[in-house]
């Protein structure tokens, strides 16, 4: 199968799992030049070895909150493939935990993994994004758009990741680049069970029942629809529409409707 992507070369942070994983996966079977990056050098050579080290395939060893991290990821990709058509933000990290509970430092993780790793991997591969006119994405959530309790890192990150894609989406808006954020709702994969605690080490479990969620497979294939269709930004969830939508104008039920939905969870540390 190839499609819109063929020959396209398209750079994804975060891809050693979940989302990350399915969207170079689909990306490779459309006969795209992927470079893909991670914490997780092992679960980086496994897929590796999934797609039978597929030529098109570039795996670099990157944190994305270290600066030089992600410079040095744009730089190989273009030693490797001599252009840059997409970069995805996918690389990210949640928490649970109230805040009165918890360590600052999972706070600031939040901030330089969300929002720090897309700002310096935007930065360093925008030059060459701007000589194919191509597109800039951000992978964020229903938290970018509305504070969610127990989370304060998280929304924060996500908030701040989409102040600064919209901001950079104006400024390119007549040099033919596309900037977009995707918000997918809640999809199976590993990111609750990496979530940071209120003393910063992973919860190692998810509060959600993750057989019942969109696969990681069917929000990749949307992700991507939302990239070749240039769109501004989408939200995939019926659940999440309806949040931001209620939320312009009627804030304060909102307020209490997440509340209640958060005060459910299993273990919610909203419980008295």
């Amino acid at each position: 199968m190839k499609t819109g992507f063929n020959q396209k070369t398209v750079l994804i942070t975060g891809a050693s799992s979940g989302i990350g994983k399915a969207l170079a996966m689909n990306l490779l079977e459309q006969g795209a030049q992927v470079v893909i990056c991670g914490r997780d050098e092992i679960k980086l050579n496994e897929f590796a070895s999934l797609v039978n080290n597929d030529p098109n395939l570039l795996i670099v060893k990157a944190d994305v909150s270290i600066e030089d991290d992600c410079k040095v990821f744009i730089e190989k990709a273009v030693e490797r493939f001599g252009k840059i058509d997409v970069l995805i933000n996918n690389a990210g990290i949640s928490m649970r935990a109230l805040f009165q509970d918890v360590d600052l430092k999972v706070l600031k993780q939040s901030m330089d993994i969300n929002f720090w790793g897309t700002v310096y991997c935007s930065k360093y591969a925008l030059p060459y994004i701007l000589k194919t006119k191509g597109s800039i994405a951000g992978i964020s959530s229903i938290a970018g758009y509305k504070g969610l309790p127990c989370r304060t890192g998280y929304s924060s990150s996500k908030f701040a990741m989409q102040g600064f894609l919209e901001s950079l989406r104006i400024e390119l808006l007549h040099q033919g680049v596309n900037v977009l954020w995707i918000s997918p709702g809640f999809v199976a994969s590993n990111i609750r069970n990496t979530a940071l605690n209120a003393s910063g080490t992973a919860q190692t479990e998810t509060p959600l029942d993750e057989s019942k969620l969109m696969s990681a497979e069917e929000c990749a294939s949307r992700i991507l629809n939302a990239i070749l269709q240039r769109k501004r930004s989408v939200i995939m969830s019926t659940q999440g529409k309806l949040t931001v939508w209620m939320n312009k104008f009627f804030p304060k039920f909102v307020d209490s409707q997440v509340y209640k939905h958060f005060v459910n969870e299993p273990d919610s540390p909203l419980k008295l």
